[in-house]
């Protein structure tokens, strides 16, 4: 069963909910026009208190303008068109001082099908919120864009270049071709994997696959790894107590944290890259740190932001998504991250994460 009462509540069977609990901005209307309930989320995104707007006509109180200046009330007319229309989809609309503001709304007739208009429920959400939105995700087509031509050109220009002229090529010319191929393709790759990751956090579509991850063997894994792709032995410091807390994680994103971490101290630090794992009161903490210029304070909060660039990042690969990416991941472990000053001087990224047992970590 459902119904409202006389102070602006909803009934819905044995639960009642105030309109000052939705998270979206609600005004209420009779047919005519006269405000008979505003909430206070309608009231902040306005600036118009309920008590100035109730009993007042909405054009008095609330003369939403489109894009071209034309009276968004007047075009609504509950009174007139179909009977069958009951949902005016969402659009942006403006105030007089310029505020944007996402407007939609839906006519309550009574009877439901077919019946007279007894009250128009209108929902508004802040126009900038999702105007950074739509931003964010213009930057993001854009850097997929010039990060993806790249690559793709160097692999249609070589791969065009040997199925011509193939045997004008020494083997060694071509290996050097097939090798440039092969690695624009790994960074194609690469780049789905991060949008994917980005798609999943933004969505919380985000699934941790746990299981008992020995924390510093996976430091020491990606060490070696990174010994054996080129960079010098000494390069690396690992640091780990030698009681450490049985942790279920999900392996492979434990990896991809660690990886991205210890490739950023790569690529914007200098000297000594430290991986550092402690026991704490309730889990473990994990710091990786240079000995670079490291990270301003007033840059810190920008830190795990989308597109976030610093030092020399714009070199070749760089999308600026691996730092959100990590926080997205500590996150879904149920832990945080935060990055500060270290001691030698550099950056040192520090994330924590809880101890627990499958069932804890609802899998």
């Amino acid at each position: 069963m459902h119904g409202a009462d006389t102070d602006g509540r909803v009934v819905a069977a044995a639960c009642t909910i105030a309109i000052d609990d939705l998270p979206d901005g609600l005004i209420v209307t009779d047919r005519y026009g006269r405000v008979l309930a505003v909430n206070r989320a309608a009231a902040r995104l306005t600036g118009i208190v309920a008590e100035r707007a109730v009993g007042r006509h909405m054009n008095d109180v609330y003369p939403f303008r489109d894009h071209d200046g034309r009276d968004w009330w007047k075009a609504l007319d509950p009174e007139g068109g179909l009977r069958t229309r009951t949902r005016v989809p969402e659009r942006p609309l403006h105030l007089p001082g310029g505020q944007e503001l996402y407007v939609a709304a839906r006519l309550v007739r009574e009877p439901e099908r077919g019946g007279e208009v007894e009250r128009v429920a209108i929902t508004l959400r802040d126009g900038g919120a999702r105007s950074r939105l739509e931003r964010s995700r213009a930057d993001l087509v854009s850097t997929v864009a010039h990060e993806l031509r790249s690559p793709l050109t160097s692999v249609k220009g070589f791969t065009a270049t040997l199925l011509a002229k193939w045997t004008r090529f020494t083997d060694e010319q071509k290996l050097v071709m097939l090798e440039t191929v092969n690695n624009d393709a790994d960074r194609v790759t690469r780049l789905i994997t991060e949008l994917l990751d980005v798609s999943r956090i933004e969505s919380g579509r985000l699934e941790v696959r746990r299981q008992v991850v020995d924390l510093p063997a996976r430091a020491r894994r990606l060490i070696a790894g990174r010994v054996a792709a080129g960079e010098p032995e000494n390069r690396f410091r690992l640091i780990a107590d030698d009681e450490l807390p049985e942790m279920w994680l999900d392996q492979d994103k434990i990896d991809q944290i660690l990886g991205n971490l210890v490739e950023n101290a790569l690529r914007h630090g200098r000297g000594t890259v430290t991986i550092e794992i402690e026991s704490i009161e309730w889990g473990v903490a994990v710091s990786v740190r240079d000995e670079g210029e490291g990270i301003e304070p007033e840059l810190a909060p920008r830190v795990f932001r989308q597109f976030w660039r610093g030092g020399n990042s714009r070199r070749r690969g760089g999308t600026g998504l691996g730092l959100f990416i990590v926080k997205g991941l500590v996150e879904a472990h149920g832990g945080t991250i935060t990055v500060q000053r270290a001691p030698e001087g550099g950056a040192e990224f520090r994330f924590t994460l809880p101890t627990g047992t499958p069932d804890f970590a609802g899998v």
